[in-house]
């Protein structure tokens, strides 16, 4: 985290290529009902432990405060412009 925000560049490449994918697919007649991006949060992962950060949402585990990341303003922003 630096200046009170979270730039995880890769993380928002990787959920547009998703995104991209699900449109392709419902474009050529798939029939998809929801898309669930992993996790909301930072938290614990088996394979991983605390070391790898999938989540939307930062958590400083120490002080349990939440910044969303720019992946998560990201998904926001893509959610928000599908609704209108």
């Amino acid at each position: 985290m630096s200046n009170g925000e979270v730039n995880d560049e890769q993380r928002v490449h990787y959920l547009n290529d998703h995104l991209n994918a699900v449109h392709n697919a419902i474009t050529a007649g798939v029939d998809i009902r929801g898309y669930f991006a992993w996790s909301l949060m930072d938290n614990f992962e088996w394979a991983e432990g605390y070391s790898k950060r999938f989540g939307l949402v930062y958590v400083d585990y120490q002080t349990q405060k939440r910044t969303m990341k720019r992946s998560g303003k990201a998904y926001q922003k893509f959610l928000n412009d599908r609704h209108s």
